[in-house]
């Protein structure tokens, strides 16, 4: 716990999910926290939070998608406590729905927020990384950013966009020995991002099976801080679709359309709406979505048989193509 005390701490996304459930969990081992969210009421309250579990912490309202507004967040946590350690971006928005039927206002606006705020965070932050010759950038990703996912194609894009920023910002990065990019990518998990996202279907969105809590992401995040890593998937589904599509691609892209059509929504039909695009929804500032969670937190036997399965078929596909080629 010692080791956290010190730490300066900025998040964006804080308000709701992943961010809050970070947030508290850095407070809780005594670091400082500099919260980022467009809500500031919800920043208010977890600002208190934080404090009640043994943290410093400092709100700043902040929308992301205004390079302006990231750089005075990152400006302002420097002059407040002379140094940032950490910073973690986080702020995201989704939206359903069929690629051309949906507006491209959203789409634009999907990519400002999840795309181009983490590159405004990062762009504020290395220089003063760089000044003080330490620091580590945590940027969350997700699954899809491997995988993609049909119906939601400016979040797979922007997720895609993600990996690509933290990646090349690592190599960028490759003889600063003590400053980290990180890349987190879950799978599906408990937050309100699907209560409140722009949806152009017209049916209920849920979460899919299985679901995994928030806490998990706010664990690997703080083990990333001692002990970075490039990327890391959180979650046996990610890991199980990671493998089936680069061993069985076509097969994988039917099944998965599939299972997100049967799964990510309801049957009951709700009218269209752009969510918390543009605006941000008072309600949900909670930590969960409310959506059940597994208690399966890694991959199972039943998982790495799948897996082995899928690396047998490769193998044997490849080796009656090498077989037709030698005809």
């Amino acid at each position: 716990m010692e080791s956290y005390r010190s730490l300066i701490v900025v998040i964006t996304g804080a308000s709701s999910g992943i961010g809050r459930a970070t947030a508290l969990s850095f407070a809780e081992r005594g670091s400082t926290v500099v919260l980022a969210a467009r809500r500031k009421e919800a920043l208010e309250t977890l600002a208190v939070e934080c404090e009640q579990r043994g943290g410093v912490a400092l709100y700043v309202p902040t929308d992301v998608s205004k390079e302006e507004e990231v750089k005075a967040l990152a400006q302002k946590a420097f002059d407040t406590y002379g140094r940032i350690d950490v910073w973690i971006n986080d702020a995201a928005v989704s939206l359903f729905g069929i690629f051309e039927e949906t507006p491209m206002e959203d789409i634009r606006r999907v990519l400002d927020v999840n795309l181009m705020g983490y590159i405004y965070g990062a762009h504020a932050v290395l220089p003063f990384f760089r000044q003080a010759g330490r620091g580590t950038l945590i940027n969350v990703a997700s699954m899809v950013g491997i995988t993609a996912q049909p119906y939601t194609a400016a979040y797979t894009i922007s997720k895609f966009g993600i990996r690509g920023l933290s990646l090349g910002l690592a190599q960028e990065l490759a003889d600063e020995k003590q400053i980290h990019v990180c890349a987190v990518l879950p799978s599906v998990i408990d937050t309100p991002i699907f209560n409140q996202a722009g949806n152009y279907i017209g049916k209920a969105i849920q979460a899919p099976d299985p679901v995994i809590p928030a806490q998990n992401v706010a664990d690997v995040i703080i083990k990333l801080v001692h002990y970075p890593q490039p990327e890391v998937i959180v979650g046996y589904t990610g890991k199980l679709s990671r493998a089936a599509r680069f061993f069985a691609p076509k097969y994988f892209n039917k099944k998965f359309r599939k299972s997100i059509a049967n799964k990510h929504f309801k049957d009951q039909p709700q009218e269209l709406t752009k969510g918390n695009l543009y605006e941000p929804n008072s309600t949900w500032t909670s930590v969960s979505g409310g959506w059940p969670t597994s208690k399966v937190q890694d991959i199972p036997v039943s998982g790495r048989t799948v897996v082995i399965g899928l690396a047998t078929l490769a193998g044997v596909l490849a080796g009656r193509y090498l077989l037709n080629a030698r005809r």
